[in-house]
């Protein structure tokens, strides 16, 4: 299978109000679009985002740092908007495609994963949840019997020539991609939906969003300590601070960059650093110790995760970090792909007690906060 996974965001969202599309409002600080794309991109093997022309600029903003390629241009309705990606999605000739709303940033790797199971032998598939409720008919004349509906959630999975070809012969503007496949006679496979997975339509809806993340918060924290041997620097958060020591290690000894490393790796439940770099490697030695923190962002993509911030504590009495520090939280939310001000870098001293206070070493204390699915 390849799976592409086509994510609809022509949406202008109306029901909610504002001058901006909802799928651009601001969820958690993020936008909603940023969201979605962060949940889904892990589960597939590429992702594309259909938008309006006039949202240009909101999805640049919305899709930074993900490689997703250029956006497709959508119609003036759903069902325009949806094969408009379609048609743009055949050059790449994936075997199969999600259909997802941007309005649904809680979808679940397991929602994602029964759908793909479903294609195994259904050339759609549907993520669905019974109705629970009693139906009436408008002024309570009479009511609707339930047994047998079903309430569809995206994203909505289908073998790709087939969804492509029942979208150019349609020419009503149907409720999802369900109806289209089924007026095409295709079949369609219910399974498992999620009550969390609900489409932001309503302020309501907005509201009960704020109050979830869909995301699991992690925090971990990190320690380190490195001894001062002779030199004429020392490298904290990659920045080179003239000193007249330096720090020993087998890599270059950034001793703070070594502590918020351990700090994402504890967040994640994944070890520390000396097992993901060990110190008997020579690959290791000298080696600059971005690489390290590198690998732990690199790990937290790889889970579907997300950093949201970071604090580090410098302990020594010299040398002075306070000049520093704006350079040293600049180079690590580079590192980190963080807004600055999600990074803190602080300093204190030991009031000269110990080997820090006696100048025989630098101790740093970081923690890391990490969203999970």
């Amino acid at each position: 299978m390849t799976i592409v996974a086509l994510i609809v965001a022509a949406g202008r969202g109306t029901r909610l109000g504002g001058e901006v599309a909802k799928q651009y409002l601001k969820l958690q600080g993020e936008a909603i679009l940023t969201h979605t794309v962060r949940a889904i991109l892990p589960h597939v093997d590429a992702v594309r985002v259909v938008i309006r022309p006039q949202d240009m600029a909101l999805y640049r903003a919305a899709t930074c740092g993900f490689d997703l390629g250029d956006p497709i241009i959508g119609g003036d309705t759903r069902s325009a908007s949806v094969r408009a990606g379609l048609e743009a999605l055949e050059p790449l000739a994936p075997t199969h495609v999600l259909i997802h709303d941007a309005a649904r940033p809680f979808v679940t790797p397991e929602i994602i994963g029964g759908v793909i199971a479903g294609l195994q032998t259904s050339t759609g598939a549907c993520p669905c949840l019974p109705v629970v409720d009693a139906l009436w008919s408008d002024g309570f004349s009479g009511s609707v019997p339930r047994e047998g509906l079903l309430r569809a959630q995206t994203p909505q999975g289908f073998s790709f020539p087939a969804i492509l070809k029942a979208h150019r012969e349609n020419t009503a503007d149907l409720a999802d991609d369900v109806a289209v496949a089924r007026a095409a006679g295709l079949d369609v496979l219910a399974t498992q939906g999620d009550e969390d997975n609900f489409k932001i339509t309503t302020p309501a809806d907005l509201a009960r969003a704020e109050g979830k993340t869909g995301m699991d918060p992690r925090n971990g924290t990190g320690f380190d300590v490195h001894r001062l041997v002779e030199g004429d620097h020392v490298t904290l958060c990659g920045i080179d601070i003239p000193h007249d020591k330096g720090l020993s290690g087998h890599s270059d000894a950034d001793v703070a960059m070594h502590a918020l490393t351990d700090a994402i790796f504890g967040a994640l439940a994944e070890g520390d650093i000396g097992q993901w770099f060990p110190p008997s490697d020579d690959r290791w030695k000298g080696a600059a110790s971005h690489i390290f923190l590198e690998k732990a962002v690199e790990r937290v993509a790889a889970r579907g995760g997300r950093m949201t911030h970071l604090d580090c504590t410098i302990i020594c009495e010299m040398p002075k970090i306070g000049p520093h520090a704006q350079a040293m939280r600049a180079r690590i939310a580079e590192i980190c792909d963080l807004d600055i001000g999600r990074v803190s870098i602080k300093a204190t001293t030991s009031e000269r007690l110990g080997f820090p206070g006696r100048g025989e070493g630098i101790a740093v204390m970081a923690s890391a906060t990490v969203m999970l699915p």
